[in-house]
């Protein structure tokens, strides 16, 4: 089984927003074979408890704006990793220690990566 196009439409809003506010290692997770209460992770990472936070505001805004309605959110008053999750998709914002400590990739290493479409960071050119 893979992730439903509603799932797919998401993560894409829900990276665009995380990159937007300097989200670092963005990467999404095809989880519906071993789940079945989701379809799609998408782990991120801030470089402190702000940014993590400031992440966190935006992908929930543009989420909700997309008709998404967050069912449940962790973290927030620690600012260290925060949990929304939207049904389709389960969003992590880890700070940077955090995200290598619990290393949700190596946990979900089985699942397939969903490609990301972020915009081109022109500044850098």
């Amino acid at each position: 089984m893979t992730a439903s196009s509603r799932a797919l439409e998401l993560v894409q809003i829900a990276a665009q927003a995380a990159d937007a506010k300097q989200a670092e290692d963005l990467v999404a997770l095809d989880v519906t074979g071993p789940l079945q209460l989701t379809d799609v992770f998408l782990l991120a990472t801030g470089r402190n408890e702000r940014n993590v936070l400031a992440i966190a505001d935006e992908l929930e805004e543009r989420l909700l704006e997309a008709g998404a309605k967050p069912l449940r959110r962790e973290g927030r008053s620690e600012g260290r990793w925060v949990l929304i999750d939207f049904g389709d998709i389960v969003v992590h914002v880890f700070h940077e220690e955090d995200r290598q400590y619990y290393s949700l990739e190596r946990l979900w290493s089985d699942c397939p990566t969903i490609p990301l479409e972020l915009p081109v960071d022109h500044t850098t050119s």
